[in-house]
């Protein structure tokens, strides 16, 4: 189940939507011209979880693959890179078809603290569950879910186009967007208590998804500027 777009139009350019998109889009290249391999780039820039919570960098890292700024920091440069095109490509798709609205209803500075502010609280909840791992978290998967979990709770109804696989056939319907987004968070919270206990050398930071979309339904009446107009 691959979401298309949704039925529920913007009233103005979403331009920090589509300056976040750019940016996470250039640092990828960026990240690829500067490191082909990517690991220095992302040891140096992603958000380890050992590092931050023992103030310490990780023992045996190679020369070069130590973070050039404070650990803390990395929290908020990890938003901005991404691990494989596949990785980058479907967190810019999400945020896409959910920021403008979103955007729209904070107002742009607005929706700007909120998406970092989302992408933290998104990646304290997976140091929280795992202080000591040494395997950097990168990715802008916490703080948009930390926006699908604002179009979560503003715009149930609203249609989203999905696109479903049977076996050799496609096809494409419309169904709420309570349903999309409610099944997508059941499934990382399934798979986020299915992988306690597990020792793992990387993976999804289930956790990560889990806390920056209950970070965006806690926070998005705080942030909410205009009044809701339902037109769907």
């Amino acid at each position: 189940m691959i979401p298309i777009r949704d039925d529920n139009p913007y009233r103005q350019l979403p331009v920090i939507t589509t300056c976040l998109i750019v940016i996470n889009v250039a640092i990828y290249f960026y990240q690829l011209f500067v490191d082909k391999a990517g690991a220095a780039f992302i040891y140096q820039y992603g958000a380890i979880p050992f590092q931050i919570t023992h103030f310490q960098p990780v023992p045996h890292l190679p020369r070069g693959y130590h973070p050039p700024i404070p650990y803390f920091a990395t929290i908020f440069t990890s938003m901005f890179i991404h691990g494989g095109f596949f990785h980058l490509f479907s967190n810019m798709l999400y945020l896409w078809i959910f920021g403008d609205n979103v955007e729209y209803l904070m107002g742009k500075f607005r929706f700007l603290i909120f998406y970092l502010v989302g992408g933290f609280v998104a990646a304290l909840g997976h140091i929280i569950m795992a202080p000591n791992s040494q395997i950097p978290m990168v990715g802008a998967s916490g703080a948009v879910s930390a926006v699908l979990g604002a179009y979560f709770i503003k715009f149930p109804r609203a249609k989203v186009q999905i696109l479903l696989f049977f076996f050799i056939f496609i096809q494409t319907i419309y169904v709420p967007a309570v349903f999309v987004l409610g099944l997508w968070f059941l499934m990382q919270l399934f798979s986020g208590i299915s992988s306690l206990g597990l020792s793992t050398s990387g993976g999804v930071a289930w956790f990560a998804h889990i806390g920056g979309f209950l970070a965006g339904i806690g926070l998005v009446n705080f942030f909410q500027k205009r009044r809701l107009r339902v037109w769907w």
